[in-house]
């Protein structure tokens, strides 16, 4: 039981880190473009308005899909809670690489938005 609580706990990071981080994305979107922190992609640093208008995107996004996550996180792990150390394991290598390819993935839709709002340059369009 113990060892399926700790995975239970490491499951739930990623939605929760995304939901937390997503927040802090929109909400308080870096002042400067840097190479440190951030959503650092080539189309998103062009200019002040594609840096702070990725943010908001890429913000509210992982926002949403952090929520949407911890549902079938929760659902995953429940019929397990009896299992064994193999079969939790198992499981979690299952859900926290779907969720990986999830927070992968949301790069995509970040991406689009930025192509249809912004020519090449970064101008609006």
């Amino acid at each position: 039981m113990w060892f399926w609580i700790i995975m239970f706990l490491c499951n739930l990071m990623i939605p929760v880190v995304m939901i937390v981080v997503g927040y802090m994305m929109y909400k308080h979107t870096p002042k400067k473009i840097n190479g440190i922190y951030g959503y650092r992609t080539v189309r998103s640093m062009k200019n002040d308005d594609t840096w702070k208008f990725a943010h908001d995107y890429c913000g509210r996004l992982w926002f949403k899909l952090g929520f949407i996550l911890l549902i079938p996180t929760i659902i995953a792990m429940i019929p397990f809670v009896q299992g064994s150390i193999e079969v939790v394991g198992i499981v979690t290598v299952i859900v926290q690489g779907v969720q990986v390819l999830v927070l992968i993935g949301s790069i995509f839709p970040v991406e689009s938005a930025l192509k249809k709002n912004f020519d090449d340059d970064g101008n609006r369009r």
